[in-house]
């Protein structure tokens, strides 16, 4: 099971000053594109970070890249503060090196908790939803300190009669890209890992046999199942790949099957063995010259029951197992698949 959630650092589109007058304002032109080259270095260590981890590459290939990452952060912000006020304000700058900062912070700091949260993401739904909202929460910091240096860099500009256009150069397109690719999978995929928890509920519930909890972890996995394809209904395909949504539908379509038609019959088994076991008692503790002719009837009858029902059950544990298998790989298949066409290689 894939569980990717890496989504927009430092991908805001950083706008490229451009000047057609004056010497004075080729200075505050060159004054930007400084600052600007830093985000273009750090937008490419991100990029292969994100490709790194997108693309099924070792996690100590991932790490690598997220400490390559970090390091260009630092380096860029250093490099940042070393710059003179420009004509004495220092506004824009102190403003790009905060942002710097708090990224570095963030990816370190933020994320060691975050990783730290993603020990227990699987073993709840409450635990994989408070880990994605933490990574949103993240990325809401780095948004409202990117709104920041938008808005002192669109100042400066404006205080130095610089025209800005915006970059659409190949490397934001891959960043934007980028995060709405993950941002899509992670809607996806907690709509899928709620019905997935609640199936290994009712397999342990079916394992100790609670006939109580055999019912509630059924009925959980129905509704979860039912409001999930619900919810998933709408959902639009990602630039027309419906691949994922279709993927997410069949697992759910089975988890809905499995707790409607195939959990009632392996509950209704438990009660039948349940039920033979006390016959066969008290069948066994009459000697056989006690036992009646109603008493053979009625053990041969449940022996017979059972065993069809064991016949049944095996049958139906068997064909339930490999739609299982069979819908998880073509889940997990698809997840690959679907990061590999459509996150940018770097």
């Amino acid at each position: 099971m894939r569980n990717f959630t890496l989504r927009n650092f430092l991908f805001g589109f950083f706008i490229i000053p451009v000047s057609l007058f004056g010497q004075q304002k080729a200075e505050s032109v060159l004054y930007m594109e400084a600052i600007g080259n830093e985000f273009e270095a750090v937008s490419k260590n991100m990029m292969s970070y994100t490709s790194a981890a997108a693309h099924g590459k070792g996690a100590r290939k991932v790490e690598k890249k997220r400490q390559e990452l970090l390091a260009q952060i630092k380096e860029a912000e250093r490099n940042v503060r070393k710059m003179k006020p420009f004509q004495g304000d220092a506004t824009y700058r102190d403003t790009v090196v905060a942002y710097f900062n708090m990224s570095h912070t963030v990816l370190s700091e933020d994320f060691g908790k975050i990783i730290d949260l993603e020990d227990v993401a699987e073993q709840s739904y409450d635990g994989m939803e408070a880990y994605l909202l933490a990574k949103e929460l993240a990325n809401e910091k780095l948004d409202n300190a990117y709104e920041k240096v938008s808005r002192q860099q669109k100042a400066f500009a404006t205080t130095h009669n610089i025209r800005l256009l915006e970059n659409t150069s190949k490397l934001n397109q891959k960043l934007a890209t980028s995060s709405k690719v993950i941002k899509y999978y992670n809607e996806v995929y907690l709509i899928f890992f709620k019905s997935f928890k609640d199936e290994i509920y009712l397999m342990e519930a079916l394992e100790k046999g609670d006939i109580n909890a055999k019912e509630q972890t059924k009925n959980a996995l129905a509704n979860s199942a039912t409001a999930g394809l619900q919810k998933l209904g709408p959902t639009p395909p990602f630039q027309g790949d419906a691949s994922l949504k279709v993927a997410c539908q069949q697992m759910l379509n089975f988890y809905k099957q499995e707790a409607t038609v195939s959990a009632p019959l392996l509950i209704d088994f438990d009660l039948k063995k349940e039920n033979f076991e006390k016959i066969k008692k008290a069948f066994d503790a009459k000697r056989s010259n006690e036992r009646t002719k109603a008493d053979i009837d009625l053990y041969n009858n449940a022996a017979k029951e059972y065993n069809d029902a064991v016949n049944k059950v095996n049958a139906v544990s068997t064909e339930l197992n490999k739609k299982r298998s069979l819908a998880l790989d073509n889940w997990n298949k698809t997840v690959d698949q679907f990061l590999h066409r459509h996150i940018p290689k770097y």
